[in-house]
């Protein structure tokens, strides 16, 4: 994938980093990132048939990159409108949660993705509660 990225791809790179961040993606979060990118409108003019090359030209750019992730976070914030940069944030806190298990290298990209985006820490908690409402086990 050349040039800028929509907003759309940017919302994929940043689910297949948070999903990549552990070194592998397991079936739980390629599940999610489908799910996502099939009901939430924010990807409803998306083609999903580019969903899979959108996610391997990310993955080629962390594994091929001595400085990947950093180019990544920069592409991801460099396509995004402010208006999108909580969805980021919460699409990364989803797909980090798929396997009920949040690892410490998904905290520390969760971490670099809201510095880079500038987050209210706020807007951040909110999130990060939401998603474990969600998600509470008995």
């Amino acid at each position: 994938m050349s040039g800028k990225l929509t907003a759309q791809e940017a919302l994929i790179y940043v689910m297949v980093t948070i999903s990549a961040a552990e070194g592998t993606i397991n079936d739980d979060e390629i599940a999610e990132i489908g799910m996502l990118v099939r009901t939430l409108p924010v990807f409803s003019t998306f083609d999903t048939a580019h969903l899979v090359s959108t996610a391997e030209a990310c993955g080629e750019i962390l594994a091929n990159d001595a400085d990947g992730l950093e180019k990544v976070l920069d592409m991801i914030a460099d396509a995004l409108p402010s208006k999108l940069y909580d969805t980021a944030y919460a699409l990364a806190v989803e797909v980090a949660a798929a396997d009920l298990e949040v690892a410490q290298e998904e905290l520390r990209f969760l971490q670099l993705l809201r510095d880079k985006l500038a987050l209210d820490k706020l807007v951040v908690a909110a999130i990060e509660r939401g998603a474990r409402a969600r998600l509470r086990t008995l």
